[in-house]
């Protein structure tokens, strides 16, 4: 399949759309959609998730392409050192998941603190639909022929050309393109993603009124990293620690999971941490995003964060999330 869905020229000036670009788009698209109705589920306005992308977007783009760089050259490629222009060249492809995650996380974690939401409403939302939307991506890998595991006799190994292949399967002698079949790997984390999206957003409705805050974005650390630590037992083209087969994405992953356990047993008050508390049983809710729009654009306006403690102020800029006044879907 070609990786180019179309080409225009017109003059001096080409464009193509790729397949990978539309499919991450998608992807973006659709985590997006459902993390907006896990907000709205959640008692929050789910215009400060949309809003929030126009931080977090171009930083996960940007965090994702230099993620890459960087585990590229530990694992010796030197080009990007050699020609360092080349990092800007997205066309060329390479981008990580970790980078997207981390710098778009960094990025709305500082939209929430402007705009006075729960950060942990908001990571909790959007736990399941980070997982779909990465499921819903990885089909572009198939089509680049990129990211499969080692050469396997099961009914669904896939055929690899000889173009796309890496050392040692590219030797066509021992590995002829005509019977050899490779891992899909990405159909593996296709299948995993899925699956625990559907364990988020069932628990997390099932479970409503027992999740603490952050939990769900617990559950989500612990199930990427283990099915990222899974994963990278069939991706031998992965970076990893010289004179190992341990690639640097499995340490990632296993300090996710141990950092969502860690999370999950402070929220219930099972370990005790001088820099994080157990917290409330409930959201805290902002005010509308409207209101909040309006006064922002009201002449000489000065916008200020809702206090804590609403009895102290007279008002009522935030509401429990457990309120009677919210009906979730």
């Amino acid at each position: 399949m070609d990786p180019t869905i179309f080409t225009i020229e017109i003059g001096s000036f080409t464009f193509s759309l790729y397949w990978y670009g539309v499919l991450v788009m998608l992807g973006v698209v659709v985590a997006s959609w459902i993390s907006a109705k896990e907000f709205t589920r959640y008692g929050e306005d789910s215009n400060y998730l949309w809003d929030g992308l126009i931080w977090a977007l171009p930083a996960g783009i940007l965090g994702a392409r230099l993620w890459y760089v960087v585990n590229a050259t530990l694992g010796g490629d030197n080009s990007y050192l050699q020609k360092p222009l080349m990092i800007l060249n997205l066309r060329q492809g390479g981008l990580h998941f970790f980078g997207a995650i981390l710098f778009g996380a960094i990025a709305y974690y500082l939209y929430a603190k402007k705009m006075g939401l729960d950060i942990w409403l908001a990571l909790d939302a959007v736990a399941p639909g980070l997982l779909l939307g990465q499921a819903i991506a990885r089909p572009a890998n198939f089509i680049n022929q990129e990211l499969y595991g080692p050469p396997t006799d099961l009914p669904w190994g896939i055929k690899i050309d000889a173009l796309h292949r890496i050392s040692p399967w590219n030797n066509l002698q021992l590995f002829p393109e005509e019977v050899t079949r490779f891992h899909p790997t990405f159909a593996y984390e296709i299948l995993w993603n899925v699956f625990a999206a559907g364990i988020l957003l069932v628990l997390g409705r099932k479970y409503q009124d027992k999740l603490k805050p952050g939990v769900v974005f617990g559950g989500w650390l612990i199930l990427a990293g283990v099915g990222r630590n899974i994963i990278e037992f069939f991706r031998p083209d992965q970076p990893g620690f010289p004179g190992t087969g341990f690639s640097y994405s499995r340490l990632v992953a296993i300090l996710m999971i141990i950092a969502g356990a860690i999370l999950i047993l402070i929220r219930y008050g099972i370990l005790s941490s001088s820099i994080f508390a157990p917290g409330s049983d409930s959201y805290k809710i902002a005010s509308p995003f409207e209101e909040r729009a309006k006064i922002k654009r009201a002449p000489h306006a000065f916008v200020q964060d809702p206090p804590e403690n609403d009895d102290e102020s007279g008002l009522k800029d935030e509401t429990s999330f457990n309120d009677e006044s919210i009906t979730p879907e």
